[in-house]
């Protein structure tokens, strides 16, 4: 019986999964893989995707759905249920939130060599770095990662427009008559200003004039749990951590005097480039560095970010609009392509395309005469040339 309430509990989850709407990382996971991992921030729908999978594809099968977070496992034993499941004709086990369990890359590594035709899928932070702890998972599990949603995909769940992703060639090309096109089905300037204050985190649509409170909460956790659970950090660097987000959110986008920022938090050098990274591994921060070379060592970005524009409003009283169009671009293009610091411009794309933002107004001056350079403007619908509409850049994914 001591395991019964973990099945109950499975199946009630499973039960009340809405299908209507699925984030695009659904279709793209070959759910044939005999073991895959899941990692991303907390709130983009991690649970929501396995419990949506099972109900659609798994019902009457043996599975279970249990996060290991449940309270459960503070007096029983992981391995221990997954052989009751397996003894039991268990065939596929989802794991949710497998960071919060001590030890877990030991632990999946065992049931993936002890239990050859068991199916699992796990999910966990987006601090999850598999090929680097215990255990030897890097070939063993297909990973995939999940981020918020695009504005893309936010028009989808809002149930106004359904489009495929554009490819970045595709857009800087063909823009004008992609944003003809979507522009001819929806008045799309509302819903992008929309997007940015609550549209990256699925949960916004549970309560609208709570999001904000939420998402400050999110943050409070992922610091105060999620990065403890997978790094070595003491209550004093969890306190730093705080600090230095609180810092960088009053002052973004965060041109960075490093060595005053490090008094500020009373840290070195070191140990300050570690809190930067940790932030960013966490989806809390968006650091922009200057060249290729730079991203395989700690270095000190040239900017730094929110993570995202949602993170913007919700941590800071009265933004600015030009922080929240670089912060838009910033989050949506590094998604899926590299993106660097430029002296030229704001952002240097795939290590080619040199990209300047800003208002309606905004001209070439800055990027007069540079090959492959163009404008993203915000409060247009449709571009012309090499001005590009900023929330287009929000369907590339």
């Amino acid at each position: 019986m001591e395991y019964e309430i973990l099945y109950r509990n499975s199946g009630r989850l499973v039960a009340m999964q809405d299908l209507s709407f699925k984030r695009d990382l659904y279709a793209k996971i070959n759910w044939n893989a005999r073991f895959i991992g899941i990692k991303g921030p907390k709130g983009v729908g991690k649970s929501t995707l396995l419990l949506q999978y099972i109900k659609e594809n798994l019902v009457g099968e043996n599975v279970l759905y249990v996060s290991l977070d449940n309270m459960w496992f503070v007096s029983h034993s992981l391995m221990d249920l997954v052989e009751y499941h397996y003894i039991n004709g268990g065939t596929h086990l989802f794991l949710d939130e497998v960071h919060k369990y001590p030890h877990w890359q030991t632990y999946i590594k065992n049931i993936y060599d002890n239990y050859p035709t068991l199916k699992v899928v796990f999910t966990g932070s987006s601090m999850l770095q598999i090929d680097q702890k215990e255990g030897d998972l890097s070939r063993r599990v297909v990973m995939y990662t999940m981020h918020g949603m695009s504005f893309r995909e936010y028009l989808s769940f809002e149930g106004v427009l359904s489009y495929n992703p554009v490819k970045f060639e595709d857009l800087i090309e063909n823009h004008v008559a992609i944003a003809t096109d979507i522009t001819s089905k929806i008045k799309v300037i509302p819903y992008f200003k929309d997007y940015c204050k609550y549209g990256y985190y699925p949960f916004y649509k549970e309560d609208i004039d709570g999001f904000n409170t939420r998402l400050v909460e999110v943050c409070r956790q992922i610091i105060e749990n999620d990065i403890p659970a997978v790094e070595d950090v003491a209550y004093a660097t969890v306190l730093k951590l705080k600090k230095l987000l609180m810092i960088i959110a009053q002052q973004v986008p965060f041109i960075p005097k490093m060595e005053d920022l490090y008094a500020q938090l009373e840290t070195s050098r070191e140990q300050g480039l570690r809190l930067l990274e940790l932030l960013e591994r966490g989806a809390l921060l968006g650091l922009l560095k200057s060249t290729v070379k730079k991203l395989k060592q700690m270095s000190s970005p040239q900017k730094m970010f929110l993570d995202n524009t949602n993170l913007v409003y919700a941590l800071h009283d009265n933004p600015e609009i030009g922080t929240i169009r670089e912060t838009f671009f910033f989050n949506q293009v590094s998604r899926i392509l590299l993106v660097n610091h430029t002296k030229i411009g704001d952002f240097l794309v795939d290590e080619k395309y040199i990209i300047e933002v800003g208002g309606a107004d905004k001209t070439f001056k800055q990027i007069k005469d540079v090959p492959d350079s163009y404008l993203a403007i915000d409060n247009v619908e449709v571009g012309r040339g090499n001005k590009i509409p900023l929330w287009l850049f929000g369907f590339l994914y």
